[in-house]
C-alpha cells in the first residue's frame, strides 16, 4: 500500500475516532447511556470504524517503512 494512502487512512481513522468520542461524550450521548446503559449507535459506529481505519493505516505505514529498508 502506498505510504501516502496509509497516512491518509490513519488520519481519517483518527478523525473518525475523535468524532465518535465527541458523540459519546455529548449531552445526548450521556443521557442515552444513562438510560440504556449503552452508548448511542452512532457513537459506536464512529468508534468501530475509526479504530479499524486507524489499525489499517498504522499497518500500512509500518509495512511501507519495512519495505523501504
Amino acid at each position: 500500500m502506498n505510504k501516502f494512502v496509509s497516512l491518509a487512512i490513519l488520519v481519517a481513522g483518527l478523525i473518525v475516532l475523535y468524532f465518535g468520542w465527541q458523540e459519546r461524550e455529548s449531552a445526548a450521548g450521556q443521557i442515552s447511556e444513562a438510560i440504556t446503559g449503552q452508548p448511542t449507535d452512532n457513537a459506536m459506529w464512529f468508534l468501530i470504524v475509526g479504530a479499524v481505519l486507524t489499525i489499517i493505516g498504522i499497518g500500512g505505514v509500518l509495512t511501507g517503512l519495512k519495505n523501504k529498508s
